[in-house]
């Protein structure tokens, strides 16, 4: 029972067991026209919804509203794993699709985007106003291909739960090593621990799928200095095991910083409450 509820049960009134029964009756049936005063309905009980406080349940049942940094989509990042319920994969690709069009989303993408042309990488896309939306639309599409492969495609077909369960306890390097650990460890929708091949398998995929689909195939430019420079194709097994590897790794990164993410928002939760009551205070 929640806290809440035992808080209600309590601001119940009991009747004396030698009260008249037609007192009780009228004392438990609200006057005509009054709303009622008797006892409420405890409120559900939250770990029925995977143990989620009604306020950080997220739009997709089983899943959170949270966001690193109170920016970034954190929705599958999710506590009291042995309460929770296995998501369908409606509910997979609903919470995938959440996060993947998030208003947040677009801004990062931006950013890299502005990073990958100031280092001119896949120097085909070109420069200028042209080769940065080039180099947008492929960071967007990257991104969500990647999103849908390792958190609803992959996860739907072989039965594995693409939710995040962080461990809260144990020393800092015993939690890094187990945020590390789910990238190869996963739990099935049955509870169980199994190989990660919604992230290991499902990145490849995402890797070679838009690395042979839109990035740039090689071809000749002319330049100031040369007017018959050859560009390489980017659509190489090389490339392509480039990028897996850095999505891997960019993923091992977030799960890490994901582990301690309660314990950063509650430090600078307490930090903003302690600044509020400063300020309200008089000198």
């Amino acid at each position: 029972m929640s806290v809440f509820a035992l808080h209600s049960a309590g601001q119940q009134t009991t009747p004396p067991s030698n009260a008249d029964p037609s007192a009780q009756t009228q004392a438990q049936t609200p006057a005509q026209g009054q709303p009622s005063t008797s006892a409420q309905p405890a409120p559900q009980d939250t770990s029925k919804k995977g143990g989620q406080d009604p306020s950080g349940q997220g739009k997709v049942a089983g899943t959170s509203n949270d966001r690193l940094f109170f920016a970034l989509p954190n929705f599958l990042t999710v506590q009291n794993a042995g309460k929770i319920v296995p998501l369908t994969s409606k509910q997979k690709f609903a919470v995938v699709a959440l996060g993947s069009f998030d208003y947040v989303q677009y801004p990062w993408y931006a950013f890299l985007s502005g990073m990958s042309q100031g280092d001119n990488s896949e120097p085909g896309f070109g420069q200028g106003a042209a080769g940065y939306g080039k180099r947008f639309g492929s960071a967007i599409a990257d991104g969500t291909i990647e999103n849908f492969m390792t958190g609803a495609v992959l996860p739907s077909l072989l039965h594995q739960d693409p939710r995040f369960f962080p461990s809260g306890q144990g020393g800092f390097a015993h939690r890094t090593g187990y945020a590390v650990s789910r990238i190869f460890v996963t739990r099935t929708d049955s509870g169980h621990s199994q190989f990660n091949y919604s992230e290991i398998v499902g990145s490849a995929l995402s890797a070679a799928i838009s690395t042979y689909s839109y990035h740039p195939r090689s071809k000749f430019v002319s330049t100031p200095t040369n007017p018959h420079m050859f560009i390489p194709s980017d659509r190489t097994l090389t490339n392509t095991a480039s990028v897996w590897g850095t999505q891997v790794g960019y993923d091992t990164i977030t799960i890490v910083v994901k582990e301690f993410w309660p314990d950063i928002h509650r430090k600078l939760s307490r930090k903003h409450k302690s600044d509020v009551a400063g300020t309200g205070t008089n000198p």
